[in-house]
């Protein structure tokens, strides 16, 4: 029996109508909604793809959304300039900096410079010590976590008790997300393990998991054999491996494949997210909340 897909497409929409209704509510009793500024420098083409995705959305549900596009040769006392008029601005609950950065900006100097309050990304050193923390201290989650626990959560998957495995351990996915997974409350007390490229038994571990989230960046590293009957497997991967016609627009697109072998994993999971329209859609729409939850705390009504 084919395992049920969790759609990132489909939950996306559901976030976002939810964000919309509560943006509508503060914008009627409190007069303001949540404002966002995306920072983008230079012309980098996936940069300012991305870039528009997120206008986009941050327009559909009602925030104030700046776009500062600034020279590719910005200078980095600058931009930390640039980035110290939107911490001290009233209307701006949200900053991004759009990465990469040329190289004559250090990205870590800019990406600290962004007041923690602000940090909607969730990167900052003061909002990644608050997700160890867990509980009340928790801001802002990084948005792909954040995502991926939001789809648990959504498909009725039970984590109390959970055995979690997390194959990769970077710091925007693997390490974050193994942190919410064990922390106390709703979609987490999971018993969790973090696998990486120096595990020396990757399969076993995998194979215990109740869920299975894999980040590793390794097209189709985790086999059919390697996943226990009925488990919820999240796929994180977003892996090129070729291109192909469109047939919808006749153009030459890529060819994206997870780091599961999907067609086989389906038939052994119990629920397992698609690539593409699985985790990905998730990251902006959790951009979103954390935007809109910047406000609520401003407000003191988070």
């Amino acid at each position: 029996m084919s395992a049920t897909l969790i759609k990132g497409t489909e939950i996306r929409e559901e976030i976002l109508e939810e964000i919309t209704a509560e943006v509508a509510k503060i914008k009627e009793k409190h007069g303001v909604v949540p404002g966002l500024v995306t920072i983008l420098v230079g012309e980098n083409p996936a940069s300012i793809s991305y870039v528009t995705l997120k206008i986009k959305t941050a327009h559909r549900v009602g925030f104030t959304e700046i776009q500062d596009t600034q020279s590719v040769d910005i200078s980095e006392e600058d931009l930390l300039a640039l980035i110290d008029k939107y911490n001290n601005d009233e209307s701006i609950n949200g900053i991004l900096v759009q990465l990469p950065l040329p190289k004559q900006i250090d990205e870590k100097k800019i990406l600290n410079a962004i007041d923690p309050d602000k940090d909607v990304d969730g990167f900052h050193p003061v909002n990644v010590g608050r997700l160890m923390i867990g509980g009340d201290e928790v801001k802002f989650p990084p948005c792909t976590p954040a995502g991926i626990q939001e789809m648990i959560i959504r498909a009725g998957v039970e984590t109390s008790g959970a055995e979690v495995v997390v194959v990769g351990r970077s710091n925007i996915v693997g390490k974050p997300i193994a942190n919410m997974m064990l922390q106390k409350g709703p979609g987490a007390n999971s018993t969790v393990t973090i696998v990486h490229t120096r595990t020396k038994d990757l399969e076993g571990h995998c194979k215990r998991a109740d869920i299975l989230i894999v980040a590793a960046g390794v097209p189709g590293l985790v086999k059919p054999e390697w996943i226990k009957s009925g488990a919820c497997v999240i796929d994180v991967g977003v892996n090129r491996v070729g291109e192909k016609i469109s047939e919808k627009t006749g153009k030459k697109i890529a060819i994206l494949k997870g780091d599961v072998d999907f067609d086989e994993a389906k038939e052994i999971a119990g629920s397992i997210t698609p690539v593409p329209g699985g985790v990905g859609p998730m990251t902006i729409t959790m951009l979103m909340k954390n935007t809109l939850k910047s406000l609520k705390f401003k407000l003191g009504i988070a």
